[in-house]
């Protein structure tokens, strides 16, 4: 548009307008349109833009508006008033003042110079431009411009002023054009171009010859329409051609820009001299004001060359200090510096190269660098090397590079390298991250494997069961998970010891791992938990299982042989162990192992989960076995963890209830005590033991939870029926079985007990605490600190001897016992069993001996009475005098005192055959004699 205007414009102007008043009407207000157009053009721009930009545009705006009402003023006295225009008139001071504020609005736009040279430097540049263009332009045409011919002095300076403001408008141009400039470039040069536009016209119009048959409507109004055409359409450059960053093509430009302006000053100068050669070759006198102008030229030319001298002194000495200071940063710095051509040849090594390398730089400079590169990483590192050098320098200014470097000792160092480019080819910036590589690889192995055994840890083994499962092989979903848990191991590390415990762990991993094929996978899940992923097998379903079975029967086989591990010395030195070598001992533990196959659908957490069930499948059918798993498998499980939380609400709601079983006196049949036992009362009316119920629930459970709630309502609940049979005057004890677990947590500790017997006024000795559910882990230190607690308090404390655990010996002699216990174990199959009643006859001894008295449990025949007291047990519990009582017919079996007691019958003798007959109940080791 602007083109199509200016030529258009153009045209018009050479074809004179068609008629006089036309050419004058376009000369004149058509002058004055194109200027409003760029003062409006320029002000819509500063609108746009911040900073420094927008009052530069304002002045540019304004530098057009002189322009616009110089050219109204003008058509006002050639259009409008028809008469020509007056020497001295408003336009003329109009005109005047365009170049001042389009000189000024250069400043602000162009970057200030850092320092007091660089202001003093452009001072001089721009009087060295501008004497130099007064000289010629003096010589030219302003020396019969300055002659007064009886012209006033007004009318001489105003004629004057037009160039000079000219000269120094195109001084400050040449001066600045090679400067950056806030904003857009390419709008500031089209702004300039249109300035220099301008000031041509006006140099033209100043000339004598063309001034004086000057009318409007000429083709060199064409000039000014093009300069405002060219002013108005400059702020809309850069929106287009400014969006882009720089290109590869602008540093040539820059250079080349530098170079002109570094001759700028001398070729003002020698247009100064050729201005004053002119004259001379005219014959004409050198005029005064030429002399001085070109005087003062070559004297700014001298002061100018001996401040770029100092300045170029100044900035020599602060490169050569920059320079050593880099050198020594190079030289000295631990990483590794080197410069590489574009063809790939090293042209730099720093000499941090010999710590880091073990490598003399001198000796890697000349070489390849790809010479250097691990071949694994060579491809790896080129790719990056050519997606670097393809992407834009103001995109990606550099990128990182890890890779290994040959070493001086032919190992292999990992390298991390910062590249950038430099000079066509690419500098490294690199350290040596060996080290960090290590430990990283070493934490990601001890986040994936388990510390102890080296196996890969639940997290691993769940992810190659998802790989296994995902298909991507020709055997996935063929896959088989065996869950594997030591039997007995915990009582490894309570009678061996945790060191002992470990080394077994660590050799059971290493058995199975050397028992697994190379393609399977072993790992530990934690504790004693052990799982096996087996990979492939036959095609066919039921050949495949018995595979796997197979192979889970020899791995059972494998992890229950004998195990040798360290444990601990007796007091004497030697060794606690009865085998192998001093200090070592033979321990054995046993496998259950669960099974489960691969299905379509299924997920590594169900696939886990189902090996593990047939796992406590194994466990529960008595251990050292393996069981496949089977879905019934998983509805067993939700029914009895449905029967777990029915157990809690049954604890919420009430249903349970307590009924009380005497404790007799042997001897006299009187009721010495009477034990608490806890019932549930189903929906079905059907009276569940707690034990009972318990064993119905999941037994991966942790049963603790229903356990420890239903031991603390069993023990509130006795305490508050006893202390309500005390105030009645049945001042009989009541025994409460508490599990071992439940006294050395913090569920029940003696402080729980002492408050309960102060909440309900219960004397201490009324309450009798029996220790059941023997667990080999049990402290016997902590054990015997709560008992003696509770002792000391007055409570006092019956232990189950059920035989295992701490009902041993050691435990009899360390804690503060008052009654042993006789489990059914014991009573069961007494008369008929000899060897039962040995052992219970010896029990019962060194109780006595021990001064503990005995309660057996289970009598319910009375022969088993008999038998026991003559043993020397004093009370027994059973169905021989009373079953579980609730508390009204508890009452009536108190006020009644005593249950009668069987009683060995008089031996009756028959005398018929003269052989004596005895006849009665005979114990073990006795036989019936005729």
């Amino acid at each position: 548009m602007v083109v199509l205007l200016c030529g258009g414009y153009a045209v018009g102007a050479a074809l004179g307008w068609g008629t006089p008043a036309v050419a004058l009407f376009m000369g004149d207000f058509g002058l004055a349109a194109a200027a409003l157009a760029a003062c409006l053009s320029c002000l819509w721009h500063a609108r746009t833009v911040s900073g420094r930009a927008r009052p530069a545009w304002v002045l540019f705006a304004g530098s057009s508006a002189m322009v616009a009402a110089g050219n109204g003023v003008w058509g006002w006295y050639e259009v409008v008033l028809r008469q020509p225009v007056p020497r001295l008139s408003a336009a003329d001071f109009c005109f005047l003042l365009f170049a001042p504020l389009a000189i000024v609005g250069l400043l602000v736009l162009a970057n200030r110079p850092v320092n007091k040279a660089g202001w003093i430097c452009l001072g001089l540049d721009a009087w060295l431009i501008g004497g130099s263009l007064v000289t010629l332009t003096w010589s030219l045409a302003l020396a019969r411009t300055a002659e007064w011919d009886g012209r006033s002095t007004p009318r001489v300076a105003l004629s004057l002023a037009y160039p000079v403001f000219d000269i120094l408008l195109v001084s400050m141009v040449l001066a600045l054009h090679f400067r950056r400039f806030r904003g857009s470039r390419p709008a500031v040069n089209t702004a300039i171009g249109a300035l220099a536009v301008t000031v041509l016209c006006d140099a033209l119009f100043t000339s004598p010859m063309l001034r004086e048959h000057y009318h409007s409507g000429q083709i060199l109004d064409a000039g000014w329409f093009a300069g405002s055409m060219l002013q108005a359409y400059a702020p809309w450059v850069g929106g287009r051609s400014g969006a882009r960053g720089g290109t590869r093509g602008d540093h040539p430009r820059r250079r080349s820009a530098g170079t002109f302006a570094a001759l700028t000053p001398y070729l003002a100068a020698g247009v100064c001299t050729l201005a004053i050669l002119i004259d001379l070759l005219d014959g004409r006198k050198i005029d005064r004001v030429m002399l001085f102008t070109g005087c003062t030229v070559a004297l700014v030319l001298v002061v100018r060359q001996g401040i770029m001298l100092l300045d170029n002194i100044a900035l020599t000495r602060e490169l050569a200090e920059a320079e050593n200071h880099f050198r020594s940063l190079v030289q000295g710095s631990s990483d590794v510096i080197m410069i590489a051509a574009p063809s790939g040849v090293l042209r730099y090594v720093s000499p941090a190269a010999k710590g880091v390398y073990a490598r003399d730089a001198e000796e890697m400079i000349g070489t390849e660098l790809a010479s250097h590169i691990h071949p694994d990483d060579l491809g790896r590192v080129l790719h990056e090397v050519r997606r670097f050098l393809a992407a834009p320098p103001e995109q990606e200014p550099a990128t990182r590079i890890e890779c290994r470097i040959r070493s001086g000792d032919g190992g292999w160092l990992n390298v991390e390298s910062s590249v950038n480019r430099y000079q066509g080819g690419l500098i490294f910036n690199s350290r040596d991250v060996t080290e960090r590589v290590r430990l990283q690889a070493q934490l990601q192995h001890n986040a994936s494997h388990d510390p102890l055994t080296d196996l890969p840890n639940r997290a691993l083994f769940t992810e190659r069961v998802g790989q296994a499962l995902s298909g991507r092989r020709a055997d996935d979903g063929q896959a088989a998970v065996l869950y594997i848990d030591l039997d007995g191991f915990k009582a490894v590390n309570d009678t061996v010891g945790h060191q002992a415990g470990d080394e077994l762990l660590i050799q059971a991993a290493r058995r199975l791992s050397e028992s697994v094929r190379a393609g399977d996978t072993a790992a530990r899940l934690g504790g004693d938990e052990f799982a096996a992923l087996i990979c492939g097998g036959a095609d066919e379903l039921g050949v495949r299982e018995q595979q796997i079975l197979e192979i889970a029967e020899r791995l059972r086989i494998t992890l229950s042989e004998p195990y040798t591990v360290t444990c601990g010395t007796t007091g004497h030195g030697r060794s606690s162990g009865s085998h192998g070598q001093p200090g070592t001992t033979q321990v054995r533990v046993a496998a259950s192992i669960g099974v489960a196959f691969a299905a379509p659908g299924v997920t590594p957490a169900e696939l886990m989960r189902n090996a593990d069930l047939a796992m406590y499948r194994a466990k529960s059918n008595g251990k050292n076995r393996v069981e496949l798993y089977a879905p019934a498998m998983q509805a067993d499980v939700t029914r009895r963890a449905e029967l777990a939380g029915r157990l809690g609400s049954a604890l919420r709601n009430n249903e349970f209830t307590l009924l009380h079983q005497p404790v007799v006196d042997l001897e006299t049949g009187r009721v010495a005590a009477v034990e608490a036992l806890a019932r549930w009362r189903s929906a079905q009316g059907i009276l569940f033991t707690p034990d009972e119920f318990v064993r119905l629930t999941d037994p991966r459970a942790d049963r603790g939870t229903e356990h420890a709630e239903v031991t603390r309502w069993t023990l509130e609940a006795a305490v508050e029926l006893a202390a309500g049979r005390h105030r009645a005057g049945h001042h009989v004890p009541v025994a409460v079985r508490v599990p071992v677990g439940r006294l050395l947590g913090r569920d029940l500790p003696p402080a729980v007990v002492e408050s309960l017997l102060e909440r309900y006024h219960l004397p201490p000795d009324a309450l009798l605490v029996e220790i059941t559910e023997h667990d080999p882990r049990v402290c016997l230190d902590e054990l015997e600190r709560r008992l003696v607690a509770l002792r000391t308090a007055g409570v006092r404390i019956a232990l189950d001897a059920s035989g295992a655990g701490f009902s041993g010996m050691a435990a009899l002699r360390r804690l503060p016992v008052d009654v042993l216990r006789l489990d059914r174990s014991f009573t069961e199959g007494l008369v008929e069993s000899a060897r039962l009643y040995k052992i219970t006859a010896g029990l019962l001894r060194i109780a006595r001996e021990l001064g503990v008295r005995t309660v057996a449990d289970g009598v319910d025949r009375p022969e088993q009475v008999v038998a026991l007291r003559e043993m020397g047990c004093t009370h027994g519990q059973g169905l021989a005098f009373a079953g579980p009582l609730d508390e009204p017919r508890l009452h009536g079996a108190l006020a009644r005192g005593a249950f009668p007691v069987p009683r060995r019958p008089e031996p009756a003798v028959a005398t018929a055959t003269g052989v004596p007959l005895t006849v009665g109940l005979s114990g073990p080791g006795r036989q019936r004699q005729r």
